[in-house]
């Protein structure tokens, strides 16, 4: 049975700073990296064979993390190693290493799997945009389906990326029987989850995924969805759809 782990990255910099991020590249907070090192410990009885994430430092780190300290992951004995796309010489043919599953856990980064851009948006303070544009207006940028930031991505161009990586690249190793770790971002997650959980653009909006919290679906051999458990601090519910 597969096993697909959605996790959004742990606290960034900007998180902290209340600031929009979109695709500036920033790395987790202090408390990010705990965030990140306390799903690794609820991640210790899974064996990961596979992990994908952004582009984005905050995404990579806490793949990175969970698959470093994840007990499970280091009773195998493996590494984590990144796979690159790189048309640079210098890589020696590195790029295209294949390598050995019984030592190493495979790390993607892949742009369609990055925060959703906020265009003229990012760096700004979250509480001084709304005091210049009003709450309404902030809200539907950052919560509608279809409405663009200025200069940005919807929600819906989020999908419209995200979710035929999804197909195309991830759910080829859930077919395989394999588990497969996502560490990525709100909204790239968000496409995620909608497509699998069938959820409508209505009500996918109100949808909010907290900072470090894994969360684990079972899927069967032809990619239906059984099960779903949030591996939240408090006592994990049972699996349930």
């Amino acid at each position: 049975m597969a096993q697909l782990i959605l996790i959004r990255h742990g606290q960034s910099t900007w998180n902290a700073a209340n600031r929009f991020t979109g695709w500036v590249d920033v790395p987790l907070s202090h408390q990010g990296l705990a965030e990140a090192a306390l799903a690794a410990q609820k991640l210790k009885n899974y064996s990961i064979d596979i992990c994908f994430t952004s582009l984005l430092i905050r995404s990579i780190q806490t793949g990175l993390v969970c698959l470093v300290e994840s007990a499970g992951v280091i009773q195998q004995g493996k590494s984590p190693v990144l796979h690159h796309d790189a048309d640079d010489p210098d890589w020696q043919g590195w790029d295209q290493h294949v390598g050995d599953p019984d030592a190493e856990i495979p790390v993607f980064p892949a742009q369609a799997l990055d925060e959703r851009f906020y265009g003229n948006l990012q760096g700004l303070n979250k509480a001084d945009t709304v005091a210049q544009y009003g709450d309404e207006q902030v809200r539907l940028w950052r919560r509608s389906y279809v409405v663009k930031p200025p200069g940005g991505e919807s929600l819906a161009d989020t999908v419209a990326r995200a979710v035929p990586f999804f197909k195309s690249r991830i759910l080829t190793h859930l077919l395989a029987g394999e588990t497969v770790l996502v560490a990525a971002h709100g909204n790239s997650l968000r496409a995620i989850i909608m497509h699998l959980e069938q959820i409508s653009e209505a009500e996918i909006p109100l949808l909010e995924l907290a900072t470090g919290v894994p969360i684990v679906y079972e899927l069967d051999g032809e990619g239906q969805l059984l099960s779903k458990q949030v591996l939240a601090d408090k006592a994990a519910p049972k699996p349930s759809l």
